[in-house]
């Protein structure tokens, strides 16, 4: 009896896999799952399993399908692991077209680097890629992460794009006398609860999704897709307990963490006192700490201890001249304190196409750390990290956000700056002395402010001669040059560059007696736009801008204008452009003026199409030519 039902056992057993191998195939995914998907998600659970306020792991098994080579990218597995959280456990698994295995690996076959560029650092990446020149290929993914704190809860990311998803669930359970809280992002799904004595289990599960179509442009990861945001009640962080419940307990639970580290050595506090001595009023004073900072500091990344939470002291800055966004913004913060100035460290999530975090539902989102320091009429912000930034001036990286405020009195979410096209300003005026053979001399004035002045002293000044033409033609579009010559020639808001350039063919042809000339020597505007059709996303601009040019060319001996571009004025709800070209008889020179504004750097998706459509017809505005003749 004990033989024949060993025997059928294995039988099922058998069958059982040849049932999951057999679902590998392409074959029996439903149409609307495969249809244009690079991958296909096809089977996923993920539980997340909080013991304690201390203590959580989360187990995923994800088996997904690359189709073409489009999708290649899945077959990466990285999992970043540091004090706070370990990968306990990693299989990898590999299956041909027809559901045959192929491979297999286990976590001591992957490889294993430091992560980061600090000084010091502790947190690793674990990593393998999954090589092949043959689609389809199935691979499941089988991990564990374990957490010895509860501050970030995972997110449920349910689809990306495309990507189909035949099955996919998350569970996550928490005891009761913690619970969590969720918030659903780019869909509508609520989850199955249950209870029991102890715990509190929350059940997402998702079938048969097709894929969502790739559009460029939009919002950072987070914000693009199908996905559930989690967060916890009360956490522990490395022995610090905290609550999250609100933004005002969140940065009381910040602001403890920075007590008592704000002291600086008796000698460094009269070093700044004479520093500001002369200043007239708090903001001078500021902006000499500042400027002081930018020059005698530098950015380096530093995770140690509690891992972008708690900064270094004051004092071990100072010695060290270096520090990571925290330890630099905390620093700046204990001068002025030194100094009578009230200031406060504040949390925000940095990148420019970052949307604010939701005010309605607190959640730990943040990747770095400014400064704000109140004033009368407005409050100064200060970006500690960048030596380049103007004083006050944020740039696209923090602005238009929410920004915590760690203050005596807990956390505050506040608004930053919103930039104005007025603040990022690139005006060129160029000169242009044309021969009779087509080559010629240019002069070229750039000034530039705001991110266009960031671009100018990272991109090009601190390049090499050869990297600074390919920034030169490549980046501004200028025409290729024979030979350059770049100068800076003044600093502060406003940042003036000289560009000098010898090019040995200025037209873009000849034909017979006529020479036909692009209307600037640069591109005012050369990027093609994303298709507009069934736009679902927000479109981001890295800034709203102002671009001006005013080009003279200086004709050779013997020739006359023939015909100019006509005028235009194109407009829309976000943008504006206007040409102007002329003739002067007087100096026998060609005269082509440009303005191109755009008003706001997130365009809603609704509105995307006008804006699109306002694009395209500047680039074929700026794709006519002036043609000039001998006479």
């Amino acid at each position: 009896m004990k033989k024949i039902f060993s025997i059928l056992c294995s039988i099922i057993t058998i069958s059982f896999c040849k049932a999951q191998i057999t679902s590998y195939e392409l074959a029996t995914v439903p149409e609307n799952v495969k249809k244009n998907a690079a991958v296909i998600k096809r089977a996923e659970t993920i539980v997340f399993d909080v013991k304690d306020i201390d203590k959580a792991y989360l187990n995923i098994e994800k088996t997904f399908t690359v189709t073409n080579e489009t999708g290649k990218k899945e077959l990466m597995f990285q999992e970043f692991s540091n004090k706070y959280r370990e990968l306990t456990d990693a299989e990898i698994k590999v299956f041909d077209a027809a559901g045959k295995q192929t491979a297999k690996y286990k976590k001591s076959d992957m490889s294993t680097v430091a992560n980061g560029e600090g000084l010091i650092e502790e947190g690793k990446i674990t990593y393998f890629v999954v090589t092949t020149t043959n689609y389809p290929i199935t691979v499941q993914f089988k991990y564990e992460l374990k957490f010895k704190g509860t501050l970030n809860y995972p997110a449920y990311e349910i689809q990306s794009a495309s990507e189909g998803v035949e099955h996919s669930s998350f569970t996550a359970r928490v005891p009761k006398d913690l619970d969590l809280r969720y918030k659903e992002s780019n869909i509508k799904l609520a989850p199955e609860i249950t209870t029991d004595d102890k715990y509190k289990t929350y059940k997402w599960a998702v079938n048969n999704l097709a894929p969502i179509e790739y559009e460029e442009g939009t919002v950072s990861y987070s914000g693009r897709y199908p996905t559930i945001i989690l967060a916890p009640n009360r956490f522990k962080l490395y022995d610090y307990d905290g609550d999250l419940s609100s933004w005002k307990n969140f940065g009381s639970w910040e602001n403890g963490l920075i007590q008592g580290l704000n002291v600086l050595p008796e000698e460094r506090k009269q070093f700044f006192t004479a520093l500001v001595k002369e200043a007239k009023n708090d903001r001078e004073k500021i902006k000499l700490v500042y400027d002081y900072l930018q020059k005698n500091f530098r950015y380096v990344s530093i995770q140690l201890g509690i891992g972008g939470y708690k900064p270094f002291p004051a004092s071990f800055t100072d010695q060290k001249k270096y520090g990571d966004c925290k330890g630099l913004s905390f620093y700046t913060h204990a001068v002025l304190n030194a100094l009578g100035i009230k200031s406060y460290v504040a949390l925000i999530n940095a990148e420019y196409n970052k949307e604010p975090v939701d005010p309605n539902f607190p959640c730990n989102q943040f990747n770095h750390m400014i400064l704000c320091i109140p004033q009368k009429k407005d409050s100064i912000w200060l970006e500690c990290t960048s030596n380049t930034n103007d004083f006050a001036v944020l740039g696209n990286f923090t602005e238009n956000r929410n920004a915590l405020l760690i203050t005596e009195n807990g956390g505050v979410l506040v608004p930053t700056p919103k930039s104005k096209s007025s603040d990022n300003v690139f005006n060129a005026m160029t000169r242009i002395k044309l021969e009779g053979d087509g080559s010629g001399k240019t002069e070229t004035v750039l000034n530039t402010s705001g991110e266009y002045k960031q671009d100018m002293v990272n991109y090009l000044f601190n390049e090499k001669k050869d990297d600074q033409k390919y920034v030169i033609v490549n980046y501004y579009g200028f025409k290729q040059p024979d030979e350059f010559n770049v100068e800076k020639i003044e600093e502060g808001n406003k940042f003036v560059t000289n560009l000098n350039m010898s090019i040995e063919k200025i037209p873009e042809f000849v034909a017979g007696s006529k020479m036909f000339l692009t209307p600037r020597m640069y591109k005012i505007w050369s990027m093609k736009l994303p298709k507009s059709e069934n736009r679902r996303l927000d479109y981001y601009f890295e800034c709203p801008f102002e671009k001006t040019d005013t080009t003279v060319f200086k004709l050779p001996e013997g020739y006359t204008a023939d015909a100019l571009p006509v005028e235009k004025n194109i407009k829309c709800e976000y943008g504006s452009y206007d040409s102007k070209y002329w003739y002067s008889a007087t100096d026998k020179s060609v005269y082509s003026t440009a303005k191109l504004v755009l008003t706001q750097h997130k365009i809603p998706a609704a509105k995307y199409a006008g804006v699109k459509t306002f694009f395209d017809d500047v680039l074929k505005e700026d794709a006519q030519r002036i043609v000039i003749k001998k006479e």
